[in-house]
């Protein structure tokens, strides 16, 4: 056996490792060039198009990375029949890491055909082009301090929601130029389906205004200072990720937000008091009372304590074992201080504001939304004209008054939605 190979004995011929490492890289090769661009392959109406700026981003993304690994499977078949090449091992190195960034190219592909594919279909397309705009106008209070990313959004499986945020790593480790949401199907078309999304672009909107680091570290201190109820203040620590973007969606809809996260979290009780004290999440009983004590701190109304007492004789406390019933009281107690902490905390990317004054609180508070449904009833036109959080905001009140079937709700939220798609596009 020579070094250049071995013999194959069926053919008599020699196998060059080679020969065979190149014929591996033109086949890639060849795979590689099958990929296109989204806008070559993607069939849907004009209204159901994500918004232009994510599409280039998206375009970009892969356009680029399918030149640049491209280039680097040409370069190593060049370098692959120089005499001077490395020995087999090397060689077979170097070939499987350009494997895995191709399969890295291939699952940013697949993220955003997920997402893309869905726009082709009847009437859900259109949906989610309204959903991109739900989205974007949840976000645009970031302006003033930093410059929202585009969003875009699909359906799927589940109760939940969940978010890939814009700027995070890919797989293949390239930036992700658009948000990308994921929001549950099973809550298509009603009010409850806002509370959800604007708890993702929450997540997106304290990442752009950095508000984490500074809240865990005063929180941390908060902890400290007040020690007998340090435990708490330890889990709201550990939670609050997840408790901003519950705060972000009160914030922008008002108790249409709490209604649809209990909505979410209405599980079997085991479920509701399930207390992993490492999962990033408060437990469900806790959340939905935290999301009503951000309510009336910043809409203040009796609603919010109707809200509560309802909760609470949904899932009674008194049966649960005694640790529980400890825990639950002291977190109890400290949700008050623990809200004024969040709303009244000024991170350096504020400029001096407040976390609660970036929200449109004059313009939300529930008189308001009680006042414009009134009025749209008439005149279901300026609905039209409205931003669509304040329009989810306002629908969300008039559900949680009953003034609003889920009929009519779902037959005008679906109106709403075509609008914004086709306003859009025009």
């Amino acid at each position: 056996m020579g070094k250049e190979g071995h013999q194959d004995r069926r053919s008599g011929g020699l196998i060059s490792y080679r020969q065979h490492l190149t014929a591996e890289a033109k086949a890639l090769l060849t795979r590689l060039n099958q990929i296109e661009p989204f806008s070559l392959t993607m069939p849907m109406v004009q209204a159901a198009n994500i918004p232009d700026q994510a599409q280039k981003g998206i375009n970009a993304l892969l356009v680029n990375g399918t030149k640049e690994l491209r280039q680097e499977v040409d370069k190593f078949i060049r370098k692959t029949n120089f005499k001077t090449q490395p020995s087999a091992a090397k060689s077979q190195k170097e070939f499987a890491l350009l494997k895995l960034r191709f399969n890295a190219l291939l699952d940013q592909l697949d993220i955003f055909a997920d997402v893309l594919t869905q726009r082709g279909e009847h009437n859900t397309g259109v949906w989610l082009a309204g959903l991109d705009t739900v989205a974007k106008d949840a976000l645009s209070i970031v302006r003033p301090f930093v410059d929202p990313p585009p969003m875009i959004t699909y359906l799927d499986r589940g109760h939940g929601a969940a978010i890939r945020r814009a700027r995070t790593r890919l797989p293949g480790g390239k930036k992700n130029p658009v948000a990308v949401i994921r929001v549950p199907r099973e809550r298509m078309v009603s009010s409850g389906i806002a509370s959800s999304l604007v708890h993702e672009v929450g997540h997106q909107g304290a990442a752009l205004l950095g508000l984490l680091p500074s809240l865990r570290d005063s929180l941390r201190k908060e902890g400290r200072r007040d020690a007998g109820r340090a435990e708490a203040w330890t889990l709201f620590e550990r939670w609050i990720s997840e408790i901003l973007s519950d705060c972000w969606s009160v914030g922008i809809l008002g108790i249409g937000a709490t209604a649809g996260l209990m909505g979410v979290v209405s599980l079997p009780k085991y479920f509701v008091f399930r207390m992993n004290l490492d999962d990033p999440h408060p437990f469900p009983w806790i959340r939905v009372k935290i999301s009503c004590a951000f309510g009336q701190a910043l809409y203040p109304d009796k609603q919010w304590e109707q809200l509560n007492r309802l909760w609470s004789r949904l899932y009674p406390v008194d049966k649960l074992p005694a640790k529980q019933r400890r825990l639950i009281a002291l977190l109890e107690a400290t949700i008050p201080a623990f809200v004024q902490h969040v709303i009244r905390h000024r991170p350096s990317l504020l400029k001096g504001k407040a976390v609660g004054a970036i929200f449109p609180t004059r313009k939300r508070q529930p008189k308001r939304l009680r006042s414009l449904y009134h009025k749209w009833k008439t005149k279901p036109m300026l609905a039209k004209r409205s931003r669509p959080a304040l329009v989810f905001s306002v629908l969300g009140q008039a559900r949680a008054d009953h003034r609003i079937s889920p009929e009519k709700e779902a037959k005008l939220l679906t109106d709403l939605l075509r609008h914004w798609a086709m306003k859009r596009n025009v």
